[in-house]
């Protein structure tokens, strides 16, 4: 990986928090995590991944609906030529963690 592509993703990851937390006008989006952000090679694709307060997974659907006020917020505040289309992904990371924690700890 490139660190101009490293750089991009966390620059991205920002931004999107920042526009979530300020300019979306959906009140319930305040409270969704941006976790990490995959850009693909050629900048055309942004898989971000998000995690939401227990039981708010029905957010998943306000935050599509709102993808595309997202990357036209994005767009103004990026200088780059075109802005990737934005993938909303649930992270589960932390769940997975968790498990594997349990498993561990009840096998001993």
């Amino acid at each position: 990986m490139t660190i101009k592509l490293e750089r991009l993703e966390g620059i991205i990851r920002k931004e999107v928090s920042l526009i979530l937390m300020s300019e979306v006008k959906d009140p319930t989006l305040k409270w969704v995590t941006i976790t990490d952000v995959q850009l693909s090679k050629d900048y055309s694709i942004a898989k971000v991944f998000v995690t939401f307060p227990q039981g708010q997974q029905a957010l998943m659907e306000n935050l599509d609906k709102a993808k595309g006020f997202i990357r036209s917020s994005l767009g103004s505040k990026l200088k780059i030529k075109k802005i990737p289309s934005l993938l909303f992904e649930i992270d589960d990371s932390l769940e997975r963690g968790n498990r594997i924690d349990e498993i561990l700890k009840s096998s001993k």
